[in-house]
C-alpha cells in the first residue's frame, strides 16, 4: 500500500499544473459546467471557485465532473468555510489571508492549502504551521512584482501564486520571478463571454511560461 502524498507536495504539484489559476465567481449554477469545460479545453485545469456566492459549493461539485479538472475553493475565511469546502469535494483550499485557527484546521485536515500573505509576518506565521506555498494577495495593490521580490527574499523555500489585479500582459512579469510558480486571475472569463472565447483566453493564459 502506497504512502499518501503530503498536502505540501500536493499543493506544489497543483501550482505547477498550469501558469494561471482562474479565480471564478459563479453566480448561476448552470454556468458552472460549461465554464469548467471551456477552461480545461484551453489548458487551464486548476480552477478556484470563490465562496462568494450562494451556489459556489454546488458549483464545485458540478465542475469536478469535468475530466481533468482540479477544482478547489477560494475565499475560505475560517474553519467552518473549510469544512464546507471539503465536504463539497474541494481538492485544494485558497484563502485571502492566514489566521492561526484557519491554518491549524487546514493542516489538520491534510488538504492542499494556499493561504493569502502580503507581508513577512504572514509568511512567518505560515512557516510556523509547516506551510511554504502561499498566495500573494492583493498582488498589484500590495506593490506588485517589486514588493513580492523584496518580501520573498528572506524566505528561500517559499513559493507564491500572486493574485489580485493581474492581467495577461502583467502575468509574465510575475512568472519571471523564480519564487513564483503560477499566478491567479479572472481575466479569462468576462461577463457574457461565450465558451469559444473563454477557451481561447484560457489557451493564451496556458501558453505563458511559469
Amino acid at each position: 500500500m502506497s504512502t499518501p502524498t503530503p498536502a505540501s507536495a500536493r499543493i506544489d504539484a497543483i501550482m505547477r499544473t498550469a501558469p494561471v489559476i482562474p479565480v471564478l465567481v459563479i453566480d448561476r449554477l448552470e454556468d458552472a459546467l460549461p465554464l469548467a469545460e471551456a477552461l480545461v479545453a484551453g489548458g487551464l485545469k486548476v480552477l478556484e471557485v470563490t465562496l462568494r456566492t450562494e451556489c459556489a459549493l454546488d458549483a464545485i461539485k458540478v465542475m469536478k465532473q469535468v475530466p481533468g479538472a482540479i477544482v478547489g475553493a477560494g475565499t475560505v475565511l475560517n474553519p467552518d468555510d473549510l469544512a464546507r469546502a471539503i465536504d463539497a469535494g474541494s481538492e485544494f483550499i485558497v484563502s485571502p489571508g492566514l489566521t492561526p485557527r484557519l491554518g491549524e484546521a487546514a493542516v489538520k485536515a491534510d488538504i492542499p492549502f494556499l493561504p493569502g500573505t502580503a507581508n513577512a509576518a504572514d509568511i512567518m506565521l505560515g512557516m510556523d504551521l509547516g506551510l511554504n506555498r502561499f498566495k500573494f494577495f492583493p498582488a498589484e495593490a500590495s506593490g506588485g512584482v517589486s514588493a513580492l521580490k523584496a518580501i520573498a527574499g528572506p524566505f528561500g523555500s517559499a513559493r507564491f501564486c500572486p493574485t489580485g489585479g493581474i492581467t495577461l500582459s502583467t502575468a509574465p512579469n510575475y512568472l519571471a520571478l523564480p519564487q513564483v510558480l503560477c499566478v491567479g486571475g479572472s481575466w479569462m472569463v468576462g461577463k457574457g463571454t461565450d465558451a469559444a472565447a473563454i477557451t481561447a483566453a484560457a489557451g493564451a493564459a496556458a501558453a505563458l511560461k511559469a
